[in-house]
């Protein structure tokens, strides 16, 4: 049996913003939502999580963001997505 967990917090960052230390990616996020498991695999072959209009595919072992859909759309160009730590 496996304990992944089930939920998330997503946070879209600027990219310029990461890495940096001077803001921390909550303080930076222009948006961010709570995301459950969906009991489903993604394309990418990571658990599936939707909530809050951002359904995204998470390897719950690193807290990676494998994929991501915004709103039934593609991140814009510019923002990242990150787990919150």
């Amino acid at each position: 049996m496996t304990t992944e967990p089930q939920r998330f917090t997503v946070l879209l960052v600027p990219e310029y913003i990461e890495g940096t230390d001077r803001v921390s990616a909550e303080d930076a996020a222009v948006r961010s939502a709570v995301v459950e498991a969906t009991g489903e695999m993604g394309a990418t072959g990571y658990p599936r999580y939707a909530g809050e209009g951002i359904v995204a595919d998470i390897d719950p072992r690193t807290r990676t963001v494998e994929a991501v859909l915004v709103d039934g759309a593609e991140l814009d160009y510019g923002l990242n997505a990150a787990v919150a730590p």
